[in-house]
C-alpha cells in the first residue's frame, strides 16, 4: 500500500501564509504600545535666556597701496613710512580688528611690499591680504 501518490504533493499552494506577517505586526505593536509613553515623558529644566542683541558691525577693511615708485597710500590718503607705522599700530589696537589689505603695484620693488608687511607685523596685525589682478587670458 502506498502512503501517497506523486500527484499530491506536486500541487500549488494558493494561499499566501499569513501567520509571519501577523507575528510582525503584533511584535511592532508591542514595541509602540511601550515606547510611546516613556516618550511623553520630559524633564523640567530651566534653560538660560539670550539676548537678541546684534553683533557689532564687521570692521572696515583697510587698504593700504603701494605705487609703481613705492610710496604708501592708506585708504588712497598718501602717508609716509613713520606716518604708516602709527596708523598700523593705531589698527593693531582696536577690537575687533580690521583687516589690512595690501596692493602692490607690479613695477614696484618687492622690497616697499616686504617693508609694509613687516611693519604691519610689528604693529600686531593679524589678518593681512593681497590684492591681485585677474590675469586676463
Amino acid at each position: 500500500m502506498a502512503f501517497g501518490t506523486q500527484d499530491d504533493t506536486d500541487e500549488v499552494m494558493n494561499e499566501i501564509n499569513m501567520t509571519p506577517l501577523v507575528d510582525v505586526m503584533l511584535v511592532l505593536l508591542i514595541i509602540f504600545i511601550i515606547t510611546i509613553p516613556v516618550m511623553k515623558h520630559s524633564v523640567n529644566i530651566e534653560l538660560p535666556r539670550a539676548s537678541n542683541q546684534p553683533q557689532d558691525a564687521k570692521p572696515q577693511t583697510i587698504r593700504l597701496t603701494v605705487d609703481a615708485q613705492g610710496s604708501y597710500f592708506w585708504n588712497d590718503s598718501a602717508v609716509d613710512d613713520a606716518q604708516l607705522q602709527a596708523l598700523l599700530a593705531e589698527a593693531a589696537a582696536k577690537q575687533p580688528q580690521a583687516p589690512l589689505h595690501i596692493r602692490g603695484d607690479r613695477a614696484v620693488r618687492y622690497e616697499r611690499v616686504a617693508q609694509a608687511m613687516a611693519a604691519a607685523q610689528r604693529a600686531g596685525m593679524t589678518q593681512i591680504g593681497f590684492i591681485t589682478d585677474r590675469q586676463s587670458p
